[in-house]
């Protein structure tokens, strides 16, 4: 039976509908409220399969809490019940069931229910069977909707920088007990999106899941992880090549958020392959292997949120030795998580029999395996281990009563037991090569001096001594984890020189074969630091660009001496830190180096040293410039030139990709104190600006231009941005270019020629070469889309907000601000003024913490403005005034008068309140200031203008009304909705104190004519 709500402010509808629903049958009424934010409570704790919603509601509508509902689970079917036609559009976008108008009858309740049923029919049939290669019906391997140039640039995942071997489903030895109770509990995960299999080492969990993937001949894509996953960018590049083994083309978007380690990037990731898993079509399986080795916060997160989001058609599954570090208990709430644990994976007494008998050929009474099952617990690993020992005792009942203890003292014995019947040789082998994460005869030949590598494989893997195949072709092997730990802390434990030579003799065949990155991690486990240095000098600038959390942990891990005449890893080392947000770290170890650097000039000659101090004299600026000391970084500035005139490379590092919300770019978004920056910059552009290769400074051009706009200084501030336009030098980089571009296009608006700002902004989309270009065009068209809207057209921003993949219930960012921004705007624009609220409710707080002084500013303008026009006058005014406190020591203007007559009535409505408060108590803002910004507006600073502070809107519908116009025909006159018509003719009874619209004319013509 479907649980259904009801949520309507009028008592008498939830009665009827009660009354319908009761009728007809089938369906329980598990609550019923008046009070939307009540229902929305219920709903989280208990999710119905159905809401009826009334669409007009107080505090929010029916729309705005159908989107709340959604978020909390996808699958509530939302039917709006209203008694108003003009809703349906809007309803059906947001994809609601249906929508039914007051009073509903019972013949069209049950059209409603007939479809809830239906589409149960259809999401319990099963998809068919993708095809690899097959993205949304597109033969193509690559995303639809793509230029050739795109496709170009848009590189597949690099599968050959991740070992294939990680992304094989691994052997399955043909004499596996049948364990059908186990294959039925895996196939219940193709009906949930995450399956997790839990338990400790050696209950088989890689096992049962290979033999799942043979048996149930679904497309699966399967990762192997180890203890080098755990960094975000080589754990969501392994799963993305995954699942490109299987779909041929799959990932390029993922690509562009994984190829630089830039937080802005992380956070597009999850979004991305949520993206292109919802383009394939048909059924896939995700296996991640051994995830207890991922610790990272950030990934636990991100796939939390890929879980939550996951398609209907996707089923992960997740093997694990620890509890998952992602909360569950949603998922296992709405039924969409599948829990198998020890005690399901363990073998039962009739599967060990079979075992016994069958696998390992021994002939042990009921009895005899009854007590190793109670010694055991059914533990896999152990019987297996069990099993090797007694196929060599000499009296087995006397070794069965020898097992005893713990899991992990039982494994030791054990191992123990079945490494003293190995060989000398054997032993040795299997010591030398337990430091390795996988292997092949010609690896361990260089690192066990012994020339029978592929045979001493094959002989361990019959003698099924814990040694997994990786490959089809026995190429490739790994060591079960049980026992490469034993194995490693026995190697470490007896001989730790032999321990050092095993990981140096890995690390050179590791590097003789190209595999580099291998290298360096058996060099620093083999202490061979010099070497560790070497490889990462050689390899530094892609390391930068694309491995830069490894390089970070592996430089962690070098002595300090190690580098210490290596000025270029410290400053890409401190590069690092400060592109990963460790500040603290990069502003320590920039002090520390430049009291090393500042010893070595006659080490390193003159050429060299002045190289090295320009560099760490740059950093040092960074670190200034960070703690929003701009004296000192102009002094750290004018070291740069002595050192280095012709500029530092880390200076233009980078500038070609995407970094969004960057202080280091916009630095308007950094610096409060704005006429300390005026004066920095226009210092630094007065220096740098006859230089002709100096890129460097067309981020400072870009930024004083920004300042002088918003002083409302139009003319100087065209000046410095048509410089900057024009130098050669800056066209390369892309994130240079488009700070300037837009500047312009923003200037030529504010100057009278919409024209030209449009044009600029076309221009730019055509300069812009980068590899994230599809990044860089979805900041110039939120751009355009904020362009549109100054210029009066609503049509490309409506188009934007469909096609843009931004929601308002999206997490706040730092490094998404100006999106944020653009979309709050446009939502407004489109009547979705409480989505909007919404999302500026929740980034205010978020730039007062990170002290982000303009774009508060710019969001508090934002936000009094949507209350305004929603009639809360007293609301706007409120933070109109916070707005104006913040703005009026900087002198900002054009962030106001860029808001138009909205602007004009909230001001003069301020003013008036200020004037008519007397001098009771101090004012927070100055009249003057106030009135200088009524000023720039080009109105007269006099409240009583605009009667009774109508909006511009409202006063559009009161010139209708006296027209006699009804509402149906003004909302077709000014492209609004019949609801938002009412809702603006209620604020204006409100503000002129009448009932109807014969009072209010007559009010209104007291002050103004409506003709």
């Amino acid at each position: 039976m479907l649980r259904a709500m009801i949520v309507d402010d009028e008592e008498l509808a939830v009665e009827r509908l009660e009354m319908v629903l009761s009728e007809i049958g089938g369906i329980e009424i598990c609550h019923t409220s008046l009070d939307p934010w009540e229902a929305y409570e219920y709903a989280k704790k208990s999710p119905p399969d159905m809401a009826f919603l009334d669409i007009s509601m107080p505090e929010i509508n029916g729309m705005r809490l159908s989107s709340l509902l959604r978020e909390l689970d996808a699958s509530i079917d939302v039917v709006f019940v209203t008694g108003y036609d003009n809703y349906a559009v809007q309803a059906f976008d947001v994809n609601a069931l249906d929508y039914l108008l007051k009073p509903v009858t019972v013949k069209r309740m049950i059209q409603t229910l007939d479809k809830v049923r239906k589409k149960q029919q259809v999401t319990a049939t099963a998809p068919p069977a993708i095809k690899p290669g097959n993205l949304a019906g597109h033969g193509e391997k690559q995303p639809p909707g793509m230029t050739p140039v795109e496709r170009e640039r848009n590189a597949e995942v690099d599968i050959s920088a991740i070992p294939s071997t990680k992304l094989h489903v691994p052997h399955v030895r043909k004499a596996l007990v049948s364990r059908p109770r186990l294959i039925r509990k895996l196939n219940e995960g193709m009906e949930t999106k995450l399956t997790l299999l839990s338990a400790q080492a050696g209950y088989g969990k890689t096992t049962a899941l290979s033999e799942w993937v043979r048996q149930n001949g679904a497309l699966t894509a399967w990762v192997s992880l180890d203890k080098r996953d755990n960094e975000y960018t080589q754990f969501w590049s392994c799963l993305t090549a995954a699942i490109q083994e299987q779909v041929p083309g799959f990932g390029q978007t993922v690509t562009h958020a994984l190829e630089k380690e830039a937080l802005v990037y992380l956070e597009h990731t999850t979004p991305a392959l949520l993206n292109e898993l919802n383009q394939l079509t048909g059924e896939l399986a995700i296996v991640i292997d051994d995830y207890h080795f991922i610790e990272l916060p950030d990934i636990h997160r991100s796939l939390y949120e890929l879980l939550e989001r996951l398609p209907s058609h996707i089923h992960v599954y997740i093997a694990s030795r620890t509890e998952l570090a992602i909360p569950t208990s949603r998922l296992l709430g709405k039924g969409e998580c599948n829990q198998i644990f020890a005690h399901d994976l363990r073998f039962q007494l009739d599967e060990g029999i079979v075992f016994f008998r069958d696998t390992a050929d021994l002939l042990l009474t009921n009895e005899q395996v009854t007590a190793l099952f109670d010694q055991t617990e059914g533990w896999i690993s152990g019987l297996q281990l069990a099993a090797i020992s007694l196929k060599r005792s000499e009296n087995i009942t006397e070794t069965i009563q020898r097992f005893s203890g713990r899991q992990r003292d039982i494994s030791d014995y054990l191992l123990r037991e079945v490494l003293r019947y190995q060989s000398e040789a054997t032993l040795a082998f299997l010591l030398q090569t337990s430091v390795l994460n996988r292997m092949n005869d010609s690896l361990c030949e260089a690192v066990t001096g012994q020339t029978n590598g592929q045979e001493q494989l094959e002989r361990l893997e019959k003698l099924n001594l814990f040694i997994i195949p990786l490959d089809d072709h026995r190429n490739w092997y790994r060591y079960h984890h049980l026992l490469s730990d034993f194995l490693q802390q026995l190697l470490f434990k007896k001989d730790r020189r032999e321990w050092l030579q095993a990981h140096h003799r890995a690390a050179i065949w590791l590097e003789n074969h190209g595999f580099d990155e291998e290298a360096v991690e058996h060099y620093l486990e083999g202490e061979q630091f010099a070497d560790a240095v070497r490889i990462i000098e050689k390899n530094l600038h892609t390391l930068v660009q694309s491995k830069s959390v490894a390089l970070h942990r592996w430089v962690s891990k070098l002595p300090e001496n190690a580098f210490a005449d290596k000025p270029m890893i410290e400053m890409f080392y401190i590069s690092v830190l400060l592109g990963v947000g460790e500040w603290e770290a990069a502003f320590r170890r920039v002090g520390q180096a430049t009291v090393r650097f500042q010893g070595m000039r006659e080490r390193w000659g003159d050429t060299a040293w002045n190289r090295a101090m320009g560099n760490i004299y740059f950093f040092c600026s960074i670190t200034s410039y960070l703690q929003k000391d701009l004296a000192r970084t102009s002094e750290y500035f004018e070291l740069v030139e002595r050192h280095m005139p012709e500029g530092s490379f880390f200076q233009t590092m980078g500038r070609n990709r995407y970094q969004g919300y960057d202080a280091f770019d916009d630095h308007l978004a950094f610096i409060n104190d704005l006429h300390a920056g005026g004066a920095f910059l226009s210092k630094w552009i007065a220096v740098w600006e006859q230089k002709e290769n100096y890129p460097f400074v067309g981020l400072l051009y870009a930024s004083y231009s920004k300042l002088l706009y918003e002083w409302n200084r139009l003319e100087e501030a065209d000046r410095y941005v048509s410089q900057a336009i024009g130098r050669q030098d800056i066209k390369p980089f892309a994130r240079i270019l488009i700070h300037n571009m837009i500047s312009a296009s923003r200037i030529q608006q504010a100057l009278g020629n919409p024209g030209r700002a449009s044009e600029l902004l076309e221009q730019l989309k055509a300069q812009i070469d980068s590899p994230d270009n599809e990044l860089f065009m979805r900041s110039i068209e939120a751009e355009e889309a904020c362009l549109s809207l100054r210029q009066g057209s609503r049509s490309y921003a409506q188009e934007w907000l469909q096609r843009c993949g931004l929601s308002h219930t999206d997490e706040v960012s730092l490094y998404r601000v100006q999106e944020h921004l653009a979309l709050a705007r446009v939502l407004a624009a489109c009547e979705r003024m409480e989505d909007a609220l919404y999302l500026l409710e929740r980034l205010n707080p978020l730039l007062s913490k990170e002290g982000r002084l303009r774009d508060r500013i710019k969001a508090l303008i934002l936000q009094s403005v949507i209350l305004h026009r929603l009639g809360r006058t007293e609301a706007a005014l409120a933070q109109l005034e916070i707005a104006l406190q913040l703005s009026e020591p900087e002198g900002y203007i054009r962030s106001f008068m860029d808001e138009g007559a909205g602007m004009e009535a909230l001001l003069a409505g301020y003013l008036k309140q200020q004037q008519g408060s007397g001098l009771k108590n101090p004012r927070p803002v100055s009249l003057a200031y106030v009135k200088q910004l009524l000023q720039a507006l080009r109105v007269t600073p006099d409240a009583e203008q605009q009667p009774h502070n109508l909006t511009v809107q409202e006063l559009k519908i009161m010139q209708l009304i006296s027209q006699g116009l009804s509402n149906k025909e003004i909302a077709l006159r000014l492209n609004i909705t019949s609801e938002t018509v009412k809702s603006h003719i209620k604020n204006v009874y409100k503000k002129l104190e009448v009932n109807n619209r014969v009072q209010a004319l007559q009010r209104a013509a007291e002050w103004i004519t409506l003709g």
